[in-house]
């Protein structure tokens, strides 16, 4: 185990998003480029391509959007120091997380979550508003193959997104190497994952992104 997971597990319970990106890294599952800052006067030094997100960076606020912690699409750097007073207004005592944006994709959601009868499952399905609208999701038992992810990707109804849908650039290659990457880490960490949550994950022709993550720790 690495030595930076198995600090993040000493300590246990909710992560912060940049912590969740550090372990997805360790990982080698692609995610977007980002920043953690402290002071305004930090943000001069920061070699970043606009657009970026800004983002409240805590452990203790997992659900961002819901207390406005999230700012999409800004500009330029006036724009950011502008939205960066704001939210150090708002959110006093936390760091903020700047994140580059990244082209959109075939949005996803994978999963592990902590079943009281199976134990712990990794879950798949279309991401974004789609999640929840649609409910387009399957489960296995952690730890899953080849065949396994395979037979995720070709279950939920939205996988013609992943075919070639109305020429949808978007490689479903991708999400079973991903599938294949997220139950290693159930499977190694399977005594301390709580649930996580990847969402959404951006599938393209021959890569992908995991734009957003959480992660609880038991």
């Amino acid at each position: 185990m690495k030595k930076d997971v198995k600090k993040l597990i000493e300590r246990g319970g909710a992560l912060s998003e940049n912590e969740v990106k550090d372990l997805l890294k360790s990982y080698n599952i692609k995610t977007t480029k980002y920043h953690v800052v402290k002071k305004i006067e930090e943000l001069e030094k920061l070699d970043i391509n606009y657009p970026v997100a800004l983002k409240v960076c805590s452990n203790k606020i997992l659900h961002k959007t819901d207390v406005g912690g999230v700012k999409l699409n800004i500009k330029d750097y006036d724009e950011l120091k502008q939205s960066f007073k704001t939210f150090k207004k708002k959110f006093l005592k936390e760091e903020l997380l700047i994140d580059e944006m990244v082209d959109k994709g075939v949005e996803i959601i994978i999963g592990l979550v902590k079943d009281p009868t199976f134990g712990l499952t990794i879950m798949y399905g279309l991401g974004g508003i789609y999640t929840e609208l649609y409910k387009d999701v399957t489960f296995r038992v952690v730890p899953i193959d080849v065949f396994d992810a395979r037979e995720m990707v070709d279950e939920i109804k939205g996988k013609k997104l992943l075919e070639g849908f109305r020429n949808i650039k978007a490689d479903k290659k991708q999400v079973i190497d991903l599938l294949m990457k997220v139950s290693d880490i159930g499977w190694e960490l399977i005594d301390h994952i709580d649930q996580m949550d990847l969402n959404p994950v951006f599938i393209y022709k021959d890569s992908y992104c995991v734009v957003d993550a959480k992660l609880i720790l038991k």
